[in-house]
């Protein structure tokens, strides 16, 4: 329906989706108690002979039923006042009441569901099941969702061969895990000073940002610009020129022309990087389609569009958010090595924010040497050995290091995580934009974990383990479960369900007890520390593999900033997986896209200066 598609754009949706969800959970049961009486009148003498009652039972039914229909006769009144009063206050009448067509259907469904219960209570009376029982049963049903300590080390032990399949020359080809060099090898040393210009491109929207960096101290001044629609599917030197144009009046408005500012180009989009200011465009994604860009290198478009404008600017760097990230922690901790990045060569819109991670942090703490999103996707990057990347075309001289981008988000994809993934898992790939790709993402991010734990209650109402004496219908759409809604339940302090039950409102399910509200929480918790515990074995991997003593970890994302309990979950996973001896910390990124793209910018300006001046 239309009050569906609106809940996802923005706030007016969801009110009208919630006032239709809470018509329909008073008025379907009530039409469903209607539609039994006219039956029991109609068909009175058939069920009189399949359910064996006696004269005098029957009587008391149809007394019931009358009374029941004097009842049902008050609350349609209520409910029809109720559709005409919001209906004048939404102005949309076709959208709340429902048509007659629509009712011919629903009576339709309600009687032959009556008839199948009608037949099955006559033949034989279920007891009711104790509280107690269906907590037992659907912490059973939950079992498949909990990984043990056992099944977290087999999961390590499979992304760390994969890792090694995708640093290798021989097996990168087939290799689920890419790891792609980011040509980043220097991350910041908190000696970084001056003023950079980084550009954010990556949507509909593009930022244009001033940052002023000197030792230990960072200021930003960033303004947004819209990317029209037009533009979007027009000529590539359009878009570009589009940039370059806002570029200029950033520029103008704060007087800085007569500046030589470096740039730092943050890019999500697909790309086969060929070094730190090459890197071609494999395909278009997030809507655009602009002709001439696709297999060309968008640093020279960038530059020429520049030229065109006289705007003086080289650019120093081309960088995934990702990397940005880790740079940014390094400016203050050097021993900073590892980012996770949000597959930057993949179909979903985050792809290239964990190298931005990494270099955010990079610049606060030096110890940051890895970087990661726990976002709408999910991906990672970190500080490799040139030793270990068979891939390397760069030079050998200079850092032994360089930031790889794992693309971890398709681990899976070649069948090793089999073992874990269950039938929702299965399901949700089915359905999705990709089947058969991204698996490791599909079972940690944002975009799917509320459809998880959705399908889970599904499965339980259907089983007629929750929700027994209530209308689901809305549970049971797609993509009615959103994943903030796991964040808003589990953020409820304990024995409180307020958080709970508002959200179960949202779908229509009312006056919902504290042992459902329980039950539901059990779900999400269950799908969130999955979640978390798979996050937290790739987290752990990267830690072994760089094996210094103390290493920060960036990370970034909707999930790992808003789950009330994700950064404590990560933390406890990963404690059990490191080898000994190793220290570790999860810091939280800010703005990586942004500020490490002009962390990058410096950097590569810092060491350009410092081989002028050797050579001299």
């Amino acid at each position: 329906m239309e009050l569906v598609a609106a809940a996802d754009s923005d706030e007016r949706g969801l009110s009208l989706l919630r006032i239709w969800n809470t018509l329909r959970s008073i008025v379907l049961p009530r039409l469903n108690s209607w539609v039994r009486y006219l039956f029991s009148k109609s068909e009175d003498a058939d069920i009189r002979q399949k359910t064996n009652n006696t004269e005098e039972s029957v009587a008391e039914d149809i007394h019931e039923s009358d009374t029941e229909v004097l009842e049902i006769e008050e609350e349609i009144t209520i409910s029809e006042e109720i559709n005409n009063s919001e209906d004048e206050a939404l102005g949309s009448e076709e959208e709340i009441s429902v048509s007659e067509e629509e009712s011919e259907q629903i009576v339709v469904e309600e009687k032959t569901v009556y008839v199948a219960q009608a037949t099955s209570s006559a033949d034989i009376t279920m007891p009711p099941i104790s509280q107690e029982e269906i907590n037992k049963k659907i912490r059973s049903h939950c079992e498949c969702l909990v990984l043990s300590n056992e099944t977290l080390g087999d999961v390590c032990r499979s992304l760390d061969k994969e890792l090694n399949r995708g640093l290798s020359k021989a097996t990168n080809a087939e290799a689920t895990v890419k790891c792609f060099p980011t040509f980043v090898q220097e991350l910041p040393n908190g000696k970084e000073s001056g003023r950079f210009l980084a550009l954010d491109l990556g949507g509909t929207n593009f930022r244009v940002l001033l940052i002023e960096l000197g030792e230990n101290q960072f200021s930003m001044d960033s303004k947004i610009y819209a990317v029209p629609h037009d533009i979007m599917i027009g000529p590539g030197t359009g878009l570009f020129d589009h940039i370059a144009s806002c570029m200029a009046s950033f520029i103008n408005e704060r007087d800085l022309k007569d500046e030589l500012l470096p740039l730092g180009f943050t890019f999500s989009f697909p790309c086969a990087q060929e070094g730190l200011t090459k890197a071609r465009l494999a395909q278009w994604t997030k809507g655009f389609k602009c002709a001439g860009v696709e297999g060309n290198d968008v640093v020279a478009l960038l530059q020429d569009a520049i030229a065109r404008r006289g705007v003086n600017v080289p650019v120093l760097a081309i960088l995934n958010d990702t990397t940005g990230c880790l740079v940014a922690c390094a400016h203050r901790k050097p021993n900073c090595r590892v980012g996770l990045i949000d597959v930057r060569i993949k179909i979903c819109a985050v792809l290239n924010d964990t190298t931005g991670t990494l270099m955010s942090c990079a610049w606060k703490n030096h110890n940051c040497m890895i970087g990661l999103i726990v976002g709408t996707g999910s991906n990672a990057c970190y500080m490799e050995k040139l030793e270990k990347v068979e891939l390397w075309t760069g030079s050998h001289e200079g850092p032994q290091e360089v930031i790889i981008n794992t693309e971890w988000g398709a681990f899976g994809d070649n069948g090793c995580l089999e073992n874990i993934r269950v039938y929702c898992d299965h399901n949700i790939d089915k359905e999705s934009i990709n089947p058969g790709r991204q698996l490791f993402e599909k079972m940690i991010s944002g975009m799917y974990m509320g459809e998880i734990a959705r399908q889970v209650l599904v499965q339980l109402v259907d089983e007629g383990l929750l929700f027994q004496d209530h209308c689901c219908d809305a549970l049971k759409e797609k993509g009615q479960f959103f994943t903030k809604y796991i964040s808003e339940i589990e953020s409820d302090k304990p024995g409180e369900f307020s958080n709970c039950q508002s959200v179960l409102e949202d779908l229509g399910i009312l006056d919902a007890s504290p042992e459902e509200c329980a039950n539901v929480r059990y779900v999400c918790e269950c799908v969130s520390r999955r979640a978390a515990n798979l996050a937290g074995s790739g987290v752990a991997v990267l830690l072994n593999r760089i094996g210094q003593k103390n290493v920060t970890v960036a990370v970034d994302g909707s999930v790992y900033r808003f789950h009330p309990y994700f950064h404590d979950m990560m933390v406890e996973c990963i404690s059990k997986l490191v080898k000994p001896g190793i220290q570790f910390d999860l810091m939280l990124s800010e703005d990586g896209s942004g500020r490490g793209a002009a962390l990058v910018a410096a950097v590569a300006n810092r060491s350009a200066m410092e081989r002028e001046k050797l050579a001299r």
